[in-house]
């Protein structure tokens, strides 16, 4: 069993005793309660397998590698800006001839060889990375839950490939949910009220949990409203946020990624179509 060390109880003393004596004593105190039966006083970290790690790492080579090509093309057109050349494009058919024929110092043309060269590389990665995925999408007779789950996803309009793979391979295939709190609390996406005596305040979402399902939710959201506009969830935003101001809106687009992710959950788990939504053609 692995404790969630910030969830142990502790004094709220300014000074307290820290020892590993007094950590230790507290922790057995706190199995003696456990196995008591006695919940919440702690939370249990469900830690994946190997296999289920070893499923995320597509994506997550894919995220960096994207960031690396971001930047590399950045460093081009920054390099160029600096000469005053404003460029629409870095890369495609005909842009080493198109570099030759600018006039620009010898050391500043190397730098700019060898940038385009690692920008070469990191896309030929990327796109054996994508082949890769589009095999293991593309087999008929792959009986894997995750794969299944990913093609269930990728139905709904307004999922795409990289969206219903990160879910899954993150989320959705390594653990089984019991509630929907669940599902918040571990996407980070629930509210953490302060209420204490006569000060009440809203501290925004918890940001607990799997950073990159989060971030992701909050892209998707704005996704559903654009591909699936008629769907009950669009229209629970427009009229609750929809009359608001910008801010408003962002809140109102958490709350969506919020409900979003738990009506994901139930397509998944017992195949309930979100209210509204639509399948895509063909």
């Amino acid at each position: 069993m692995v404790v969630d060390s910030p969830s142990v109880e502790t004094s709220r003393r300014a000074r307290r005793v820290k020892t590993d004596r007094v950590d230790g004593r507290k922790l057995l105190l706190m199995l003696v309660r456990h196995g008591g039966g006695e919940r919440g006083h702690w939370r249990v970290v469900r830690v994946p397998g190997v296999e289920d790690e070893d499923e995320r790492r597509l994506h997550r080579e894919r995220g960096r590698l994207s960031g690396e090509a971001t930047a590399h093309r950045n460093r081009i057109l920054g390099l160029l800006m600096g000469q005053g050349l404003r460029v629409e494009r870095v890369g495609g058919r005909g842009w080493a001839e198109r570099l030759k024929a600018l006039a620009l110092p010898d050391r500043l043309r190397a730098e700019l060889e060898r940038e385009r060269a690692r920008l070469l590389l990191v896309q030929t990665q990327l796109k054996a990375l994508e082949q890769a995925r589009a095999a293991c999408l593309g087999e008929k007779d792959n009986k894997r839950l995750r794969i299944a789950q990913v093609k269930q996803l990728m139905g709904l309009a307004a999922v795409g490939v990289n969206s219903a793979w990160v879910l899954v391979m993150e989320f959705f295939g390594w653990r089984k949910f019991k509630s929907r709190r669940e599902l918040g609390a571990l996407s980070g996406l629930v509210p953490t009220p302060y209420h204490s005596g006569e000060q009440e305040r809203e501290q925004g979402i918890s940001k607990a949990g799997n950073r990159r399902v989060r971030a992701l939710l909050i892209e998707l959201a704005w996704q559903w409203l654009r591909y699936q506009g008629q769907s009950a969830l669009a229209k629970w935003l427009n009229a609750r946020y929809g009359t608001g101001g910008s801010r408003s809106r962002r809140i109102g687009i958490v709350a969506l990624a919020r409900k979003l992710l738990v009506a994901l959950w139930r397509y998944l788990e017992h195949a309930v179509l979100p209210e509204g939504a639509r399948l895509k053609v063909g």
